[in-house]
């Protein structure tokens, strides 16, 4: 029987195998601009510069397929 700490660590690489991790960094102040961002919108960091990048990628496709770039 493993101990709970063994259980807990493997679970939780087998979750994070399913993401690509992306960091990058930011200005100086930004961090938390950005997380009383997301937190006003009801997201956390990460929800929100997914769905920022989500978003962009989308529109700029947009743009793209309408000969706007």
């Amino acid at each position: 029987n493993m101990p709970y700490d063994e259980v807990g660590k493997r679970a939780t690489y087998k979750y994070r195998e399913k993401f690509d991790e992306i960091r990058f960094l930011a200005p100086k102040g930004s961090k938390q601009k950005i997380a009383d961002h997301a937190k006003a919108n009801g997201e956390s960091i990460n929800t929100f510069v997914n769905r920022a990048v989500r978003e962009t990628m989308e529109r700029d496709l947009t743009k793209d397929s309408h000969g706007e770039n």
